[in-house]
């Protein structure tokens, strides 16, 4: 029987593996796997995660792709559209790469962070017109071991956005938005490793800035994203797609002028 139990289990890993690998079950990003373990029974479940990853999306690159607006598309609210690193959203990560993802079947409630959704409009916008994900809070869910319910999930993401102020240390730097300016990778890197004492990872788009990500350990203190590596090799992980000058574009909005209108609230990553 233990000989049975165990080829049923590693016939279920192939499956998801296979399934992971046609897209039936959803990634964050093409070519990334979801952490997953076989339960006692057989069946697929989330393993703890080891840390948190709090994506902020560059504005001015995104916004520059914009070509239609839509209700939900904060890069057309004309002069209110954002100017500062925006919330992409707080991951839970695995050391090895991957992630776990859509770990309950909890529906996203508006409602239940409503005293919320202002600071989260402003600073959590969705940069596009796109469809939600197929599954209800896709990783806030798997956040609840250490956030706990929807609304502090939402407000501990908040704080840690405030209290790491990305935009700030960056700006009293001198790296401001500029259509003109390039900015060393390697200084911008080191201003953040001064200021939080970790070294972040950055994703680049034709050499502007798209994405920064700092991490933490599940108490909220930094650490380093890239795992087991040196401030040299942690630069060289941001250069996959980022050059050694990169820029950070302001962007001029489109106006569609739907800034004071009254929508609800859908962010990038959660839905």
């Amino acid at each position: 029987m233990a000989v049975l139990s165990a080829k049923l289990a590693s016939a279920a890993l192939a499956f998801i593996l296979v399934a992971a690998s046609l897209g039936l079950i959803e990634a964050r990003e093409a070519g990334i796997g979801i952490g997953i373990e076989i339960g006692s029974r057989g069946k697929p479940r989330q393993r703890e995660f080891d840390y948190f990853n709090l994506a902020l999306q560059w504005p001015g690159t995104y916004c520059q792709r914009t070509r239609h607006c839509c209700s939900s598309n904060a890069c057309c609210r004309g002069s209110n559209s954002p100017s500062v690193f925006t919330i992409h959203g707080l991951w839970p990560d695995y050391n090895d790469g991957t992630w776990p993802a859509c770990c309950t079947r909890k529906h996203f409630d508006e409602k239940e962070i409503s005293t919320l959704l202002d600071p989260l409009e402003k600073y959590w916008p969705s940069l596009s017109c796109g469809n939600p994900s197929s599954c209800h809070e896709k990783h806030g869910t798997c956040s609840a071991p250490v956030t706990g319910d929807e609304y502090n999930y939402f407000l501990t993401t908040l704080n840690v956005y405030f209290k790491y102020n990305v935009t700030k240390v960056l700006n009293e730097a001198g790296y401001v938005p500029s259509n003109t300016e390039k900015y060393p990778l390697r200084g911008i890197v080191s201003v953040i490793q001064n200021a939080f004492h970790a070294t972040p990872k950055l994703a680049c788009r034709n050499g502007a800035v798209e994405e920064l990500h700092i991490c933490f350990y599940k108490d909220f203190k930094p650490r380093d994203c890239v795992v087991g590596s040196s401030s040299s090799s942690d630069v060289l992980s941001s250069s996959n797609s980022c050059p050694n000058y990169i820029s950070l574009p302001a962007y001029a909005s489109l106006g569609a002028g739907n800034a004071e209108s009254k929508l609800s609230w859908v962010p990038d990553d959660v839905l």
